[in-house]
């Protein structure tokens, strides 16, 4: 088998092609790739090429295929020629849509044979119980049934009923389905058939002998993407066993792209189709003093020399404030990626088996990995936030592929707690789940002293001291790792000063992450121990100014 060339929409056509005549195939989609912004599609077909130029003809293809994106290949027994491939838009069928109407005579021809059942079993059922009614000294043909006949008798019509019974209540439910269905499609047949455009797409191909042929015709698509969703699943342990935790892996795709995948090979690439392929181009910037702008000139018959100046003033000025005004470049977010094979920068996820995804928009869930941890449990706390303590664990993504950005519902020990969010974790990095409160972890945190200052003349500093403690009770018949995480105020200005006081527990972490003035304490808890951490800072300022406190959350 020869190998064909590879053909774009670029390719010039060749001479001779525009005399061929259309070759109308009928292609199937055979394989999908789903990135999280798009979907490349492979169709496969298989046709039977003359001798000479000809011109393939694929009809109804989606309209959000990309033209550029589109690429012809394929293999034969004879010498094949791939001219040009073009691509062009259909025009939306205004034929009025037959297809409700040819459902539902279908449907009211069923409901009707139905019916003709239901009345036959309503009929025998009828009969059944006029001769259950009937005397036994009527049931004898000349003489009346004898009384030892007559427990089969009355066995012979109960089972009679009970059989006519089950098959009238079938044939009953059924008809209810038919009825059912009957609305719906003349509910679907009255609401606004909106048609969209396809594409057809023509190849045009030189045959140096007549033979039969295989062609893959791929194109990336819009209205197509898929994202993460996880399952943790939680088992405590207790004194006698370790903890573990099942992480699933899962993919929700959808799809509106105008076309089905029946039965296609589904794969899940990470890889975002529709961003840039290079960083963004960085341009200069010049820093210069900003002056207030002057105040505009009365309009005047004839400008004399100093409006012209003045008028020249202002232009310089206008131009500077469009200048600093001026939306800044775009800087595309960068997303980190993971190798899942030795030299590769994207990982692919392969959807078991055949998939089907209906073009309805629908998601549609796949399970695809299950990993298992022994993960190290902790107690967490934020007392000056919420005062309650929530179990975590604390994991490394030891896997090849990274764990995508996704929502994850958790269960404890076989109950549902919530759902949170996982952010990217590329393969190797560490990241925490919480899995719901600990109840039977106590946390108290209560103000131990407050002192502020009003000053009595001019220049005098302003101080504002406060002291906390959060006592941390472990209420469990076994030993707990329980961390604590609190925060004093920081100041970029250097007319501000905050101190942390001799007073104040040792932290564990003087500074949690890139979190300034966040800081932990993590320690042991045996049954029944109690803990207390103390926290106490001092903060300074001019007394003729006011300190306000802002938030200042670091970017994830």
């Amino acid at each position: 088998m020869r190998r064909l060339l590879l053909a774009s929409a670029a390719f010039a056509p060749f001479a001779g092609a525009a005399a061929a005549a259309d070759i109308e195939t009928r292609s199937r989609v055979d394989a999908v790739t789903v990135y999280p912004d798009a979907a490349l599609v492979t169709r496969t077909f298989d046709v039977d090429l003359p001798q000479g130029a000809s011109a393939l003809a694929l009809k109804g293809l989606p309209f959000a295929l990309d033209p550029a994106s589109l690429r012809v290949s394929g293999t034969g027994g004879a010498a094949i020629s791939i001219g040009a491939v073009e691509a062009r838009v259909a025009p939306a069928d205004t034929k009025a849509d037959t297809g409700n109407e040819g459902r539902l005579k279908q449907l009211r021809a069923d409901r009707a044979g139905w019916q003709v059942t239901i009345d036959a079993l309503t009929g025998k059922q009828a009969m059944i119980t006029n001769y259950g009614q009937a005397s036994p000294e009527k049931l004898g043909d000349d003489k009346p049934l004898d009384i030892a006949q007559w427990n089969n008798a009355f066995d012979t019509i109960g089972n009679a009923l009970a059989k006519v019974g089950d098959e009238l209540r079938s044939a009953k439910a059924r008809a209810q389905e038919i009825d059912d269905e009957i609305k719906a499609v003349e509910a679907a047949r009255m609401r606004p058939q909106i048609k969209q455009p396809l594409r057809d797409v023509s190849i045009a191909l030189d045959t140096a002998a007549a033979t039969k042929a295989t062609f893959t015709v791929a194109y990336r698509v819009t209205g197509a993407s898929w994202r993460a969703a996880y399952d943790a699943r939680l088992d405590t342990g207790g004194r006698t066993r370790k903890p573990g935790m099942d992480l699933v892996r899962r993919a929700e795709v959808m799809q509106n792209t105008g076309e089905d995948w029946t039965d296609v090979a589904l794969t899940l690439s990470t890889t975002r189709a529709l961003r840039g392929s290079g960083a963004p181009d960085v341009q200069p910037e010049r820093l210069a003093f900003w002056e207030p702008p002057a105040p505009m000139a009365a309009p005047r018959a004839a400008a004399s020399p100093a409006g012209r100046a003045k008028g020249l003033q202002q232009e310089t000025l206008d131009a500077r404030d469009s200048f600093a005004n001026a939306p800044a470049a775009p800087v595309a977010a960068r997303e980190q990626e993971a190798s899942l094979d030795a030299g590769a920068y994207q990982a692919n996820f392969v959807a078991p088996g055949k998939v089907s995804v209906p073009a309805d928009g629908a998601t549609k869930t796949f399970a695809l990995a299950t990993k298992h941890y022994d993960p190290a449990l902790i107690v967490k706390t934020a007392p000056a936030l919420d005062p309650t303590a929530y179990l975590e664990t604390h994991l490394t993504n030891d896997e090849d592929a990274p764990l995508l950005a996704g929502t994850v519902s958790v269960q404890r020990d076989g109950a549902y707690v919530g759902q949170t969010r996982l952010p990217f974790v590329a393969s190797g990095e560490a990241f925490d789940l919480g899995f719901g409160a600990d109840d039977r972890v106590k946390v108290t945190r209560a103000p131990v002293r407050k002192k502020e200052n009003e000053p009595t003349w001019f220049n005098q500093t302003k101080v504002d001291a406060r002291e906390f403690k959060t006592t941390l009770k472990n209420l469990h018949d076994f030993p707990i790792k329980a961390t604590v995480v609190d925060r004093i105020p920081f100041s970029d200005n250097t007319a501000i000063t905050v101190e942390l006081l001799p007073q104040t527990t040792p932290p564990t972490d003087k500074q949690v992450g890139d979190r300034r003035g966040v800081m932990a304490w993590t320690f042991d808890l045996a049954p029944q121990e109690q803990k207390d951490i103390r926290l106490a800072w001092r903060m300074k300022w001019p007394g003729d100014r006011d300190v306000v406190a802002q938030p200042a959350p670091i970017p994830r």
